[in-house]
């Protein structure tokens, strides 16, 4: 079987597989974290680190989904690629936010989805048909699957719906490398006079599953990558929400991901390019 082939397995059971490795692993770095925490390098800049517990909860992930799905496909953050036969490939994140993790700030997860091609649907070329997120030191498990809606501890989630930009509360986050900081302050700076407030904190997943449960009105990031939204994407749209790109050609993802109510989205994006302006 390619990979661009329907996989034959329910996109429920490959969510509840998700979810019970996110839980585990969740308590396995919060017990790393307990111990206290171990930089051992740094990715795009120095502040943007990767810790032992990354590496070990990404091959606690890779171990679990080999057991459970020995022949789907593995993409991971910190440089887990198993090529699979069955069309299905997890998109890992064993650890989004993890300079919160560094500083014992509550805010991070582990985030895990089943994705298949489609070039269509995000910027990486793939969809997102299951995944969960989990924030250990929250105790909250968000997940979904396709057509099925999005859950926060087993109860349904839907976006906050507000349509007026003036009186929403967006998320964002920033990179680590200045050119990148640079870019996404002129966004800000475009964004902050037209909105009720921004809110920054720091993963990208939780980000949008907080959109997802309606604790924040619409959410943009520049430079995320696959296995920060792959499964925090689907939520959010199993949840209602839109997702789009830079523009109309490009899917959302790299380099521009947008997401709010249908009706706001693209006002959002307009604002945040300074279309609005022109």
């Amino acid at each position: 079987m390619t990979d661009a082939q329907a996989p034959t397995v329910s996109a429920a059971e490959l969510s509840a597989i998700a979810a019970r490795i996110a839980v585990d692993t969740g308590r396995r770095i919060q017990e790393l974290r307990a111990a206290g925490v171990d930089v051992a390098a740094s990715k795009s800049s120095i502040t943007d680190v990767v810790t032992a517990a990354d590496r070990e909860a990404e091959e606690l992930v890779v171990r679990a989904l080999r057991a459970a799905r020995p022949d789907d496909g593995i993409l991971g953050e910190e440089g887990a690629g198993v090529e699979g036969t069955s069309g299905i490939t997890w998109v890992v994140d064993p650890i989004d936010g993890t300079v919160n993790y560094l500083y014992d700030l509550p805010v991070y997860a582990v985030s895990i989805a089943a994705t298949v091609a489609d070039p269509t649907a995000m910027a990486d070329g793939r969809r997102g048909i299951a995944g969960a997120v989990y924030a250990p030191r929250l105790d909250e498990l968000f997940e979904a699957h396709e057509g099925g809606g999005a859950r926060l501890n087993g109860k349904e989630i839907s976006i906050s719906g507000n349509t007026e930009l003036a009186t929403s509360l967006v998320g964002t986050g920033f990179g680590y490398t200045v050119e990148r900081r640079i870019e996404q302050a002129a966004m800000v700076s475009r964004l902050l006079p037209r909105a009720r407030d921004i809110r920054r904190l720091g993963s990208a997943a939780y980000d949008l599953c907080s959109f997802a449960a309606g604790r924040l009105d619409a959410f943009f990031e520049r430079g995320l990558q696959p296995w920060d939204y792959a499964a925090a994407a689907l939520i959010a749209r199993e949840a209602g929400a839109s997702l789009i790109g830079r523009d109309d050609a490009t899917p959302p993802g790299e380099p521009l991901l947008f997401a709010a109510a249908p009706e706001l989205v693209h006002e959002l994006r307009d604002v945040v390019l300074g279309a609005a302006e022109a």
